[in-house]
């Protein structure tokens, strides 16, 4: 068994700037447990096979969402908030600014398994970078 050194949120978000491009801050269970700045639109997409993970560390996060039907709805999220979209449902985060910490299986996608449009320059397509 190893036994990793604390991590600090505070310090850990002030290392990078990069929005949408989430660093990992601990691994448990086959899970990562990410953190990332957030600002603009993301992209629609969905995770077909996990549910996926928000907690807002700062400011404001919010995750639109598709149902079956192909009606929208918003959830607006603010510093404390938690929200999980369930696995196959179809979402867009955007936010006006903030952080936010996840929790996703290792190597899931910034963009889920399936994504609508063209990936937005400020989006990082990516399961995560080591802090």
């Amino acid at each position: 068994m190893t036994i990793s050194d604390p991590v600090n949120l505070g310090d850990a978000l002030a290392s990078f700037d990069e929005v949408y491009s989430p660093r990992i801050v601990a691994t448990m269970n086959d899970y990562d447990v990410r953190i990332a700045h957030t600002l603009g639109e993301h992209v629609w997409h969905v995770h077909e096979d996990t549910d996926e993970f928000f907690l807002v560390l700062e400011g404001q996060f919010d995750v639109a969402i598709r149902d079956a039907n192909g009606d929208e709805s918003v959830v607006v999220l603010t510093k404390g908030d938690t929200f999980v979209v369930p696995k196959g449902t179809e979402h867009k985060p955007s936010s006006p600014g903030g952080s936010i910490l996840m929790f996703e299986p290792s190597g899931t996608s910034t963009t889920g398994d399936r994504h609508k449009g063209e990936i937005p320059d400020h989006v990082d397509s990516t399961s995560g970078h080591q802090l």
